[in-house]
């Protein structure tokens, strides 16, 4: 790829209004695509703000009608604000576009900021994003009220109907609203519960081959904002922070040239390729003679294991 710029909107006291950036995006991905400027990484803060990408459903907004931006990008549901490192890498990719391979990249910047800082994340099969992983499920507290962490994780028998004794509402039953039924179910207290949690977010956009939107890292914001929604539609999981996991204030002034670093040295040495389309051809009857084109065969991957780690 090219040498890629940065651009710091703003932080903290200067955090940068969602809509306000989103036109900047545009203005940037227009000039981007007429080859106008390099490709372009803008970083910045936003102040609270709830958005949801193409595929959010009703029931993950925020149960009191918080107001909700609803954007162009891929993904669902997600939280922005203050002590969250947002960055908008805005590329010009080969096509066809390898969609896939641009978030495994961004993936891979933010799995090795986390590890400068000391912490191990990894991806998670079928999850986009950067997560830290929980404890197996047989070495989890047990659901009947153990204590961990100043919580009691009563996930308790008899809370829906139908629930078999011991079992987690939140995948046994699918009306039961964690939201609705306290602390213990919070996304913000998955990390007390042993459950993976998710560091960073990605969603994204590609249009005329240029990539728009990006990712957010969590490094030390209040993550109770969370639980007003269904974090990326995911009810099983959770979210954290840097901070939280390292048990020490990490601010995102401290986060920005080590993202910057891995982000400069992944996208500008990757030299991504269009996306490989095999044909096979195929027989089709007509009222004519039988006549034989091409099709896109249906191909679905996933991760080989559950965890991927990034190279080092």
């Amino acid at each position: 790829m090219s040498e890629l710029r940065y651009v710091h909107l703003g932080f903290g006291a200067e955090a940068v209004e969602y809509e306000e950036a989103w036109q900047e995006q545009r203005r940037v991905h227009a000039a981007r695509f007429a080859d106008e400027v390099p490709d372009t990484c803008l970083l910045l803060e936003h102040p609270p703000v709830y958005t949801a990408g193409r595929r959010t459903v009703d029931s993950e907004r925020p149960l009191d009608g918080t107001p909700v931006v609803d954007v162009d990008r891929g993904g669902k549901i997600t939280w922005h604000g203050p002590g969250q490192l947002v960055g908008y890498p805005i590329l010009k990719l080969p096509r066809p576009v390898d969609v896939v391979a641009h978030v495994r990249r961004l993936e891979d910047a933010l799995i090795r900021t986390a590890a400068d800082f000391g912490l191990e994340t990894s991806r998670v099969e079928g999850r986009s994003g950067v997560w830290v992983l929980g404890d197996p499920v047989a070495e989890r507290a047990p659901l009947g009220g153990s204590p961990l962490g100043g919580l009691s994780l009563d996930l308790a028998p008899g809370t829906a109907p139908g629930v078999a004794p011991g079992a987690d509402p939140r995948l046994a039953d699918e009306e039961f609203d964690p939201r609705l039924n306290g602390p213990e179910y919070a996304p913000s207290n998955a990390g007390q519960r042993r459950e993976d949690r998710k560091l960073a977010a990605i969603g994204i956009r590609v249009a005329k081959g240029v990539t728009m939107h990006g990712f957010s890292f969590n490094v030390n914001p209040d993550n109770t904002w969370f639980d007003r929604i269904v974090p990326c539609g995911i009810r099983d999981a959770g979210v954290t922070s840097l901070s939280y996991e390292l048990g020490r204030g990490i601010t995102v002034s401290e986060v920005v040239p080590v993202v910057e670093k891995h982000l400069r040295d992944i996208l500008e040495r990757a030299e991504p390729a269009p996306r490989v389309i095999e044909r096979e051809p195929v027989r089709e009857a007509t009222d004519g003679p039988v006549r034989e084109t091409t099709r896109e065969p249906v191909r679905e991957t996933a991760p080989a294991a559950r965890a991927l780690k990034a190279s080092a």
